[in-house]
C-alpha cells in the first residue's frame, strides 16, 4: 500500500480492522509530497517506482494505491504492467457516494490533479447512476493535514472558500476524494452542514480488497498466525512515526527509512 504521505493511513486503518491476519507494508512518500499539484505523468512515474519496490523488495501479492491522485494517474498503467492485482480508491468511493445520496446531487472534493484528470467524472458516468456531480479542487488541504493542523482557524477559512461550489450545488453527500481529507472531516462538516453525508473511500476499499483476496484464493488463513505491519517513509522518519501514530494508532511501530535511486 502506498500514498504520498499520511493520507493512506485511513485506508490502512480500515484494512487492519477488516483483515487483521494480512501482512501489510505501507510506503508514505513524504520526501516528495504533496503529489496533488504535480503533473500526472510525474505522479505516474512515482507510482510505478514504488510499486516495483513493493514487488521486488517485499514480494507483495496485491498493491493498494491508497492515494486518489495516484489512482487517477497510474491505476490503469499499473494494472497493465504488473502481475499482481492492483486496487485504487476511486471506484469504491464512487459506489459508496451513489449509495449515500437521497436527492441525487453529490459532490467530490479532491486535489487539483485528481479533479483535472476527470477520473471521478468518468467513474461516476460508468455507474450509470442518475446523479448530478459537482467536483471541487482543494489545494492546501493536504499540507494542513501533513502539519497536523486539522481544526485551526486558518484551515476553516480555507475550507469555506474551497467548498463554496459544493455548498451552492446543494449536495447531500460529499466524497472526500483524497485520503488525507478524512482527517479534516470535522472542519468540512462544519462548513457544508451536518446534514451532508461525508463519504470516505477507505472502508469501501478495504471491503473490495477482502473480496478480491477471497475470490483469487490469496487470502491469508487465520491459522497462519499473527500478521506483520511495516511502515516506511521517504522523508523525515521521526515525523512520520509521531504524526502517523496519532492518525493510525498503536499498530504503527518503528518507521523504516526508504530512499529512491537518482
Amino acid at each position: 500500500m502506498f500514498d504520498s504521505g499520511f493520507g493512506g493511513l485511513t485506508v490502512a486503518r480500515a484494512v487492519l480492522d477488516l483483515l487483521p491476519t494480512e501482512h501489510l507494508v505501507y510506503v508514505g512518500d513524504t520526501g516528495r509530497y504533496p503529489w496533488g499539484p504535480r503533473p500526472l505523468g510525474e505522479v505516474r512515474d512515482f507510482a510505478r517506482q514504488i510499486t516495483r519496490f513493493l514487488l521486488h523488495h517485499h514480494g507483495v501479492k496485491c498493491v493498494v494505491v491508497a492515494c486518489n491522485t495516484a489512482s487517477a494517474a497510474a491505476l490503469d498503467a499499473l494494472r497493465a504492467e504488473v502481475d499482481v492485482p492492483v486496487l485504487g480508491v476511486i471506484e469504491p468511493g464512487v459506489r459508496a457516494l451513489v449509495s449515500a445520496t437521497r436527492n441525487g446531487r453529490v459532490g467530490v472534493i479532491a486535489t487539483v490533479g485528481t479533479v483535472a484528470s476527470g477520473a471521478y467524472q468518468r467513474a461516476m458516468a460508468a455507474t450509470g447512476a442518475d446523479v448530478e456531480l459537482t467536483c471541487a479542487a482543494c489545494p492546501g488541504f493536504v499540507e494542513f493535514v501533513e502539519r497536523g493542523e486539522t481544526t485551526s482557524d486558518q484551515v476553516h477559512v480555507l475550507a469555506e472558500r474551497l467548498l463554496a461550489p459544493v455548498c451552492r450545488a446543494g449536495v447531500d453527500a460529499l466524497l472526500l476524494g483524497c485520503t488525507h481529507y478524512p482527517f479534516l472531516a470535522r472542519t468540512i462538516s462544519d462548513v457544508v452542514g451536518r446534514d451532508v453525508v461525508l463519504v470516505s473511500s477507505a472502508d469501501e476499499t478495504a471491503f473490495e480488497l477482502e473480496a478480491l483476496l477471497r475470490a483469487t484464493g490469496l487470502a491469508r488463513a487465520v491459522a497462519a498466525g499473527g500478521a506483520s505491519h511495516r511502515f516506511l517513509s521517504s522523508g523525515d522518519v521521526a515525523w512520520f512515526e509521531s504524526l502517523g501514530r496519532q492518525m493510525l494508532g498503536p499498530e504503527l511501530g518503528p518507521v523504516e527509512a526508504v530512499s529512491w535511486a537518482r
